[in-house]
């Protein structure tokens, strides 16, 4: 299977191909969560608190009633069972009206109920639906491969969660785990922000047995495994140095996890930019200001919400190579992985008489203990070919020219 992403600023773009006539929905692509969701109902759709979204074109709707392939979900398919977190198959089947004699004697077929499934900041609330999902496949050029019954959320409200998700985790309600890639692994390469809202190239997600393979040239970190949270992607973090001088060492708990399941990086296409604990952020603060002398911006730190902002001079309007410091990261099996130019610092605007302002696209973790200790944002793996190889539980990095690569896949129009 080979998908196009599309880039729009803050994540990237699948399109799903849902229904009988198909309907194209495009949805964020996400590895930190499991479901698959699409916004139900062009008039009856409702996200409550997307004021910032209302200005985005927001993408097309499902409606199942327009499929002749659509069926609500059964409350005692597994699909069910799971989305309710449940470890009692009979619990989705009760709270759908079932008698104890209908579930013993497994005659009960009611839907499965509504349910609410929560992110980080939003929720999603609505009913599991089956239709056929098209995919592409890697081969030939421009076939399909017809997936009958995939499961998904029909999503009639949210809060703070405009646009659907096509969920990558490694629960079965995920993408890769229904289209039986669970056992093999994917790979994308996200295209830098100069391409967001492009609608001429697209960076390559390949999910199957050639998103793995003739990878041994890559750098590989195992991909730790947390026994509360299994279904998330975690890496180990074990030190940060600036421009390849200074050497920041992090906490234990950006490779472990305490008994409760706290800890560990999570590698996230759902988040934006990278999150460390507030102590080591503070220290990553320090030394990159010990290490720039350019002035800084103060009033776009103010505006923006980022704690780092330089005025860089760019003679002729042209944005120069500069010499702000270089982030790199060390995470576990001895993998050393320099972020491309551009993951650290971004130009927040065209250059202003001679002068473009960049600032630190980094933040800060809440001060909430429960979690990950550390999120790896998909701003920081732009330019970057990254494999999940879930057969050997591990996730390679290579930094990438990531238009190059769109370009070898046909997904650059000329």
């Amino acid at each position: 299977m080979m998908e196009p992403l599309r880039e729009i600023g803050d994540g990237y773009l699948i399109s799903l191909n849902v229904g009988n006539p198909s309907q194209t929905i495009q949805v964020y692509m996400d590895t930190g969560s499991d479901l698959t969701w699409v916004p139900c109902g062009n008039l009856t759709f409702n996200c409550i608190d997307c004021d910032d979204n209302k200005n985005r074109n927001i993408m097309a709707s499902f409606s199942p009633f327009s499929s002749s392939s659509s069926i609500r979900d059964s409350c005692s398919s597994l699909f069910c069972i799971d989305i309710h977190s449940s470890d009692n198959s009979y619990d989705p089947c009760t709270v759908a009206g079932c008698s104890l004699v209908t579930l013993l004697k497994s005659t009960c077929y009611r839907p499965c109920p509504s349910f609410a499934y929560t992110y980080g900041e939003g929720v999603v609330s609505g009913i599991l639906t089956r239709d056929t999902l098209r995919v592409h496949a890697s081969s030939p050029a421009g076939a399909f491969r017809e997936i009958p019954k995939f499961c998904f959320g029909c999503i009639g409200t949210t809060y703070r969660e405009p646009i659907g998700i096509a969920g990558f985790g490694k629960g079965p309600l995920s993408l890769p785990s229904q289209l039986g890639f669970l056992q093999k692994g994917f790979s994308y390469c996200f295209l830098s922000f100069k391409f967001a809202n492009d609608p001429n190239i697209s960076s390559p997600l390949i999910v199957g047995d050639q998103a793995i393979s003739s990878k041994e040239h890559m750098q590989f970190t195992p991909m730790l495994k947390c026994p509360v949270y299994p279904n998330f992607y975690y890496i180990g973090l074990e030190a940060i140095s600036v421009s390849n001088i200074t050497s920041t060492e992090v906490p234990l708990s950006l490779r472990e996890f305490d008994s409760l399941g706290n800890g560990g990086m999570l590698i996230d296409s759902g988040t934006t930019y990278t999150h460390l604990p507030k102590p080591l952020y503070t220290n990553l603060l320090t030394v990159l200001q010990s290490m720039t002398t350019y002035p800084r911006a103060t009033e776009t730190e103010m505006r923006s919400g980022f704690d780092l902002c330089y005025r860089i001079p760019c003679p002729k309007n042209n944005t120069l190579e500069d010499d702000l410091p270089s982030i790199t990261f060390h995470l576990l099996n001895n993998v050393t992985l320099a972020l491309p130019q551009g993951n650290s610092f971004y130009a927040m605007a065209a250059p202003v008489n001679y002068t473009v302002v960049k600032c630190l696209l980094f933040q800060s973790m809440d001060d909430n203990v429960y979690g990950p200790a550390g999120i790896f944002g998909s701003f920081q793996q732009q330019n970057m070919e990254v494999v999940y190889d879930l057969e050997k539980e591990r996730i390679g990095f290579q930094p990438t020219d990531c238009a190059l690569a769109a370009a070898s896949q046909g997904l650059r129009k000329v």
